[in-house]
């Protein structure tokens, strides 16, 4: 088995509440009357206060080409990342060039090299640590990088794994694009990036750091994080992956001469809800369990339809997702980025006793679900 050994979680420096948000892209869409009321229904119903960008809203509501939004992407995203990663080591007391293996997940933007060739610079890591960019899972991404860090570890059980997901969707709205699609995805989407230190069964080590507020320096940094009880790692018991058939229209990107455009089809919660039960039935199995004896669900919150289809499918309340509705609330959807800040939020604020075993998922296009089955130590 596997373990996470630490995690730290960064937002970039402009925060706006969604009704400011709402209000920014009012005066930007193309809409009047009931139509712009309409439009802006979807801000109200998200469930969502705050999000964060990489820009202030006048910038984001502003038309770019393709290439000044992914010149953006590539400096913004590097930053964001290196913060992250650096707090993630630093509290877990681990240096860079002890990482053997480094997993980076992002589908808001693209670079060639990818971000973990920048990061091995940046960071100090090893000449020879192996990189694994994962660039077109989309949300389900920050599991799947779990899960594949997983897989190494079980072959290398004395190995290191850093994973970092950076995802700045806000580069990605389209003021001009008043599909139904592309007013969800106005709603919803967030910046924010997360960093998870993995170890092989053969190493021990127990850390969690702080929420990190980035602005070419980390703000609230170590001592906050110190003053707080640190939980034991969580052990990685094991991963399930299922694709739903015929389901790739349901989630993605468009990518046009502007830049990415969301596909996101009303039929997401019952495809998800119609298969979850037997996904963490069949997980929970790895663990020679049921799916009763999972006592807790660190789901990707990708919205409040999604999230409350799971609940129903799984017979859970609001406060069996309690973490998983707080990010949503306080981040929006982050994509691959959102289900490690529940991560995050399980560690800190929940830490269940030794022993409780739980189910980490997230969904993204495919349509596919990434499960991990995880043991509280």
């Amino acid at each position: 088995m596997s373990q996470i050994t630490n995690i730290a979680v960064a937002v970039p420096e402009y925060p706006a509440t969604q009704s400011e948000i709402r209000d920014a892209f009012s005066r930007r869409f193309p809409l009047e009357g009931r139509r712009l009321a309409a439009a802006m229904a979807y801000f109200d119903a998200s469930g969502i206060e705050t999000r964060y960008g990489v820009l202030p809203l006048a910038a984001l509501t502003t038309p770019r080409t393709l290439t000044e939004t992914m010149r953006l992407y590539a400096e913004r995203a590097l930053a964001l990342g290196v913060e992250v990663a650096r707090a993630c080591l630093a509290g877990a007391g681990t240096a860079p060039e002890q990482i053997d293996l480094v997993v980076v997940t992002s589908c808001t933007g693209i670079m060639l090299p990818s971000l973990d060739a920048f990061l091995i610079d940046a960071l100090g890591l090893r000449r020879d640590v192996r990189r694994l960019p994962i660039t077109q899972l989309g949300c389900v991404a920050g599991a799947a990088a779990l899960a594949r860090a997983h897989d190494h570890l079980l072959g290398h059980p004395r190995g290191r794994v850093l994973v970092v997901a950076v995802e700045l969707p806000s580069l990605n709205f389209q003021p001009l694009d008043v599909s139904v699609d592309n007013l969800i995805s106005s709603a919803l989407f967030g910046d924010g990036a997360a960093a998870v230190l993995m170890t092989g069964a053969e190493l021990e080590g127990s850390a969690v750091g702080p929420v990190v507020r980035t602005s070419g320096h980390a703000i609230g940094g170590h001592a906050h994080a110190h003053a707080q009880p640190q939980p034991r790692p969580i052990t990685v018991v094991g991963t399930r992956c299922h694709t739903i058939p015929n389901s790739t229209y349901a989630l993605g990107f468009d990518l046009r001469d502007d830049g990415f455009h969301s596909v996101l089809s009303k039929d997401i919660p019952g495809l998800l809800g119609g298969v979850v039960g037997e996904l963490f039935s069949q997980l929970a199995r790895q663990g020679e369990a049921t799916l009763r004896d999972l006592r807790a669900f660190v789901l990707h919150p990708g919205g409040k339809r999604i999230l409350l289809a799971l609940q129903q499918a799984l017979g859970l309340t609001t406060e069996d997702l309690g973490p998983s509705w707080d990010v949503l609330r306080r981040f929006g959807n982050q994509s691959s980025a959102s289900v490690l800040f529940v991560l995050h939020e399980w560690m800190n604020a929940r830490r269940p006793p030794p022993g409780v075993l739980g189910a980490l998922a997230a969904f993204g296009p495919g349509l596919t679900a990434e499960s991990v089955l995880i043991r509280w130590t």
